[in-house]
């Protein structure tokens, strides 16, 4: 005995059920999908949200609000925490190797939450009126970075080169004005008009009786 002898049991494998052959198959004429409507076509797929016809649910509820494309996300740290850290000197990048920020987002932000008791100096791309009230009050420095403009970053090595300047243009000889043709008016002699002449009067034939 070998794969090839191997067969289904009596009744596990039935034949396709074959719909759309006519009245005779007893599968009725119009294979139990109806005479007309949207799912009496083949190749008929429900729209997410369809309710049958009648005004889906995300079209009756109101629409309100709006999210701003351009909106920075800042990660934000408070002078309190800064208080507690021995650095004294702290920029975006070192804050993230000290594991106070998980990523810088779009900017780091100071904000005034906390006491702040000793001189720091800080680089920050945005700072509170506290935050910045509380640092110099201690005697420290603040220094703003130049938040970077939205869209996707630069691409290194594909820098534009600026366009050589062009070589001014050589002046334009001026074309030598034509000979004036003389005019058709001129040309042509005038015709003098001869004086009328008197019309000669034909002699009147006598009538003879």
């Amino acid at each position: 005995m070998d794969l090839s002898q191997l067969k289904p049991p009596a009744g596990q494998v039935k034949k396709q059920r074959r719909i759309g052959q006519g009245m005779g198959t007893g599968r009725g004429k119009y294979s139990g999908r109806g005479a007309k409507g949207a799912r009496s076509i083949s190749g008929y797929s429900k729209m997410r949200g369809f309710e049958g016809g009648q005004m889906p649910l995300h079209r009756r509820l109101p629409k309100r609000g709006f999210t701003n494309p351009f909106k920075k996300e800042y990660s934000l740290v408070n002078v309190g925490r800064l208080e507690k850290l021995e650095a004294t000197d702290f920029t975006p990048e070192s804050l993230v190797e000290l594991g106070v920020l998980s990523s810088v987002r779009d900017g780091l932000k100071v904000l005034g939450t906390g006491d702040l008791k000793r001189k720091i100096n800080i680089k920050a791309h945005a700072f509170s009126a506290e935050a910045e009230k509380k640092i110099t009050a201690a005697g420290g420095k603040i220094e703003k970075i130049a938040v970077r403009p939205p869209g996707p970053p630069p691409k290194e090595g594909r820098v534009r080169k600026p366009a050589a300047p062009r070589p001014p243009a050589p002046p334009k000889a001026e074309a030598a004005a034509p000979p004036a043709e003389p005019s058709a008016a001129a040309e042509k002699p005038k015709k003098v008009k001869a004086p009328a002449k008197a019309a000669e009067k034909a002699p009147e034939k006598k009538k003879t009786k």
